[in-house]
């Protein structure tokens, strides 16, 4: 098997700066994490909040810390220095060779997707961001590692676009439309739902845009693992 992250991102059509950070960073036991964080600060947009975010997550992590308990303790500290002024919705995904599983964790209230024998799935379950309270819990789904597999996630400003033309993104619909013409990469599933999701604010982003797409593909060339990083300058 092969596992591949992609990651697809663009700013707001009213800002140079995005307020989203993707971290990815390989695990001490084995496998890799994926953390997408979208700060702010009394209700703004800030691209510094989101990156402490996701480099303390990333931090912990690299520690050998639990996910949950990563989440947990960035979530402690930030609101212990901030009193609650300062938040972030933040979704982990982290493929685990010790448990051979994928974990998704999750403090937004935008959901995540899995793609599972062609079957589109969506984890709604209820989570608030970070930073609100100092017992925030992340909700936590866990997925057997196989060939097929397909964890999606994103920012709200994928999750809500087309809103200011009352018009609906209707993400499962897409994804399953997508699918069953081809069989995509990660990268080309990002792509497409980015695509997709600028089209449906007219191309211009009201909002700061990211997508995250973990995949398990059936086979692996060879046992080179390689990371490939493009980014428009």
């Amino acid at each position: 098997m092969e596992l591949r992250i992609a990651v697809a991102k663009i700013n707001n059509a009213f800002s140079a700066k995005s307020g989203d950070t993707v971290e990815i960073i390989e695990r001490p036991n084995g496998g890799l994490s994926a953390v997408l964080a979208d700060g702010q600060i009394n209700g703004q947009s800030n691209k510094g909040i989101s990156t402490m975010v996701g480099h303390r997550v990333i931090g912990n992590i690299s520690e050998g810390v639990r996910d949950g308990s990563a989440i947990r303790a960035v979530s402690s500290r930030i609101y212990a220095e901030h009193n609650g002024h300062v938040q972030a919705d933040l979704i982990v995904i982290s493929a685990d060779m010790q448990s051979n599983t994928i974990l998704v964790s999750k403090n937004s209230p935008v959901p995540v997707f899995v793609v599972s024998e062609d079957k589109v799935d969506c984890l709604t379950t209820e989570s608030e961001p970070i930073g609100l309270r100092a017992d925030s819990t992340p909700a936590i789904v866990e997925l057997p590692i196989h060939p097929g597999l397909v964890v999606v996630a994103f920012s709200d400003g994928i999750y809500h676009a087309g809103q200011q033309s009352q018009l609906s993104f209707e993400i499962s619909t897409a994804l399953e439309s997508f699918l069953e013409e081809q069989e995509p990469t990660a990268q080309e599933i990002a792509d497409f739902l980015l695509n997709q999701a600028i089209r449906m604010d007219n191309n211009r982003p009201q909002d700061d845009m990211s997508v995250v797409v973990m995949a398990v593909s059936y086979q692996s060339p060879d046992q080179i693992r390689r990371m490939n990083v493009t980014m428009t300058l």
